[in-house]
């Protein structure tokens, strides 16, 4: 899925006002497509939608079709072929096709598993949704670890049966409210994160310096165990100074986030590690640690710096430590 959406959830409280709801998923696209795979589309009985499934070349045709959907309660696949022409109106090169599920809310996706669907949304918990149109539709919280890892929906080899990932938003906490963090924050929230920065020193986190952006003054450690951190979850350390730094380190090498980086020189990290050693924390766990923090690409400067932190980031979640 794209950035986090209330388009299930939409789905469930319409169903609940008793107007009927389906549920249209993106299956099938060609690959520059504006709405990846597992995009949705929520539509009401009464013709209210909430999502898309495309640029807005097939919505129309598509809430005409989950209409219908509603009324025999029967599953439909839908397949488009995008002519050379509208796909450039929606910001394509060329044509392709497109294949959407709509899937009506109680004949065909049962309420409950609905409500499943939506509660593990909430509560941070990836799913994958196994559906098609002769499928059992079921959650599964274990398996699919390339697909969950990849953000990434799709048929598996029977080409019947559809995965729809639905992952936790990404987040990224940085403590350290220094100049690469004024970089690194608005490049992470163009990527999908949602950034929170953790500095007890209200002259460096101000909203002056982070405009818009959510901002905590207590101590580190105190600021990521209320945050929370799960696998979805990035840490990037930026203080240099280890009574910031090392309590929030501690909190996550126990922890499930999928990134931690610390800034500082070899013989900084080098430091770091002795004194995390000490405090009995195990050579695996240590070895989490990206230290010096970024990828090497000769970066100079705050924003390239920053640049760098992200690509790393990115290259952990995407291939793994």
């Amino acid at each position: 899925m794209d950035r986090f959406d209330k388009i299930p959830e939409t789905a469930l409280a319409w169903h609940r006002e008793g107007k009927g709801a389906a549920l249209a998923t993106v299956v099938q696209t060609w690959g520059s497509a504006p709405r990846r795979v597992g995009s949705q589309l929520a539509i009401s009985g009464a013709g209210e939608i909430e999502g898309s499934v495309s640029g807005g070349c097939v919505e129309g045709a598509v809430v005409a079709e989950a209409l219908d959907a509603i009324e025999t309660g029967k599953p439909v696949m839908l397949e488009y072929g995008v002519s050379d022409g509208d796909a450039f109106a929606v910001g394509l090169a060329c044509g392709g096709t497109i294949r959407i599920l709509v899937e009506p809310i109680g004949p065909v996706m049962p309420v409950e598993l609905l409500e499943d669907l939506v509660l593990a949304r909430e509560s941070r918990v990836p799913v994958a949704y196994v559906t098609g149109l002769e499928a059992k539709r079921r959650l599964e919280k274990t398996g699919h670890a390339d697909r969950f890892r990849l953000d990434r929906s799709g048929f598996e080899e029977d080409g019947e049966t559809f995965v729809a990932i639905h992952n936790p938003p990404l987040r990224l906490i940085v403590v350290g409210a220094v100049h690469i963090a004024q970089a690194l924050v608005p490049m992470a929230r163009i990527a999908g994160y949602d950034p929170l920065i953790v500095d007890p020193r209200e002259s460096f986190a101000s909203e002056a310096r982070f405009p818009g952006e959510t901002i905590l003054h207590d101590w580190p450690d105190e600021g990521v165990r209320a945050f929370g951190l799960d696998m979805r979850t990035a840490l990037v350390l930026l203080t240099h100074d280890p009574k910031l730094d090392d309590p929030a380190l501690e909190e996550a090498l126990t922890s499930e986030v999928f990134y931690i980086g610390a800034l500082g020189s070899t013989r900084t990290h080098a430091k770091r590690v002795e004194r995390m050693k000490e405090r009995g924390l195990t050579d695996e766990q240590i070895a989490r640690i990206h230290g010096p923090i970024g990828l090497d690409i000769g970066a100079a400067g705050p924003a390239e710096i920053a640049l760098s932190i992200l690509a790393e980031m990115t290259r952990v979640l995407r291939r793994g430590a």
